[in-house]
């Protein structure tokens, strides 16, 4: 299978962007010297008006996610950093849903439940651990509410129970919490990881397929 790289927004980076930055800056700057009255007063509007639009650049930057899928492994970068977890560790893919009124209704999120927790948490960035027990909070209540109402959601938001490994490897503090967490979410869906919809580049139906054609032709070779 051939390497695909999957943006949920374009390369603000790439030179038309820039180009179109620079032209909206400098006209934009401009017309700010033209239209103030002194020089002075001029300058002071243009510094704030490109701090304005290099934040905005920033943010916009920051937002970018890519999804990389290979024939041997799945990636997800962040500005921060990332995960990858093999083809060969990841036993299926599919769509997240709640129960509601006796139906199964979808979720924003895709699920990627593993065969061994391991080498996804020895290898994800410990800031990208950070933001995922934050951002997936929701989720997490959303799991609890349905399937284990009368457990307490302070007691499991964050728990820092040391986990061990079955190589008898012991993960604590952050990893230990991501580790606990991916329990309760297997519990809750059935899966392990999750990718917000609005981190692709097309609906969580037609990425689960093109996911699922990696995960198939990985287990060919094997």
């Amino acid at each position: 299978m051939e390497t695909r790289h999957l943006y949920n927004q374009p390369n603000f980076m790439a030179a038309s962007y820039r180009m179109i930055f620079i032209a909206l800056s400098t006209i934009g700057s401009l017309l700010i010297l033209i239209s103030l009255p002194t020089l002075k007063v001029g300058l002071v509007a243009v510094i704030c008006f490109l701090s304005v639009i290099s934040f905005l650049v920033f943010t916009l930057i920051k937002g970018r996610v890519i999804l990389t899928l290979t024939s041997s492994h799945l990636q997800q970068h962040f500005y921060k950093g990332g995960w990858v977890v093999r083809w060969n560790d990841v036993h299926s893919v599919g769509p997240c849903t709640h129960q509601q009124d006796g139906w199964h209704r979808p979720l924003p999120w895709v699920g990627i439940r593993l065969n061994d927790y391991q080498p996804y948490l020895d290898s994800i960035c410990p800031r990208i651990a950070t933001d995922i027990l934050l951002n997936q909070r929701a989720l997490l209540y959303v799991g609890a509410r349905q399937t284990a109402p009368k457990l307490n959601f302070e007691d499991i938001v964050l728990d820092s129970t040391p986990y061990t490994h079955l190589s008898g490897k012991v993960y604590t503090g952050l990893s230990a919490m991501l580790a606990n967490r991916m329990t309760f979410q297997r519990e809750f869906f059935g899966f392990d990881i999750f990718i917000a919809e609005g981190d692709l580049d097309r609906s969580a139906d037609e990425f689960i397929g093109l996911a699922r054609r990696y995960l198939a032709a990985a287990e060919r070779e094997r």
